[in-house]
């Protein structure tokens, strides 16, 4: 079975938490989103904001990486909260601004934020391409 490619949403100051810690979390911590994925699955995350609730508009990918082996597991959290994480083999990339990108994207048109209320969800390889690259600096 080939690849598939996802895009993940959080806001910044989570996304790096799980770029440090080499795993995902999405739709505030929910299992069966994660158990979609795949080893070997590629992921983008999506930044709307610096922080969930306020701070700076950010608008961007903010990370790229690999599903690794392994089923969805519970973390602890901040706060004594648990949330279902998923491992991933992040790459060492940039943040992305996706306003450049929209006219290069399959779900660029007028309503494009749309998809992205669902938290979670899968985008065409070439959609994949075109984030990789743009976050990649190429």
């Amino acid at each position: 079975m080939s690849a598939r490619h996802w895009i993940a949403v959080a806001c910044a100051e989570h996304v790096a938490i799980g770029r440090a810690g080499g795993f995902m979390q999405v739709n505030h911590g929910k299992e069966a989103p994660l158990r979609r994925l795949r080893p070997g699955d590629r992921v983008a995350y999506y930044s709307p904001r610096e922080r969930i609730k306020d701070g700076a508009q950010v608008q961007s990918f903010t990370a790229l990486g690999t599903v690794a082996e392994g089923a969805p597991y519970p973390g602890v959290m901040g706060g004594g909260w648990t949330a279902f994480r998923r491992d991933v083999h992040w790459e060492p990339v940039g943040f992305a601004p996706i306003r450049p990108l929209l006219d290069h994207l399959s779900f660029g048109g007028q309503h494009w934020g749309a998809p992205f209320r669902y938290g979670l969800f899968e985008v065409t390889a070439e959609d994949m391409a075109v984030i990789t690259q743009a976050m990649r600096g190429v």
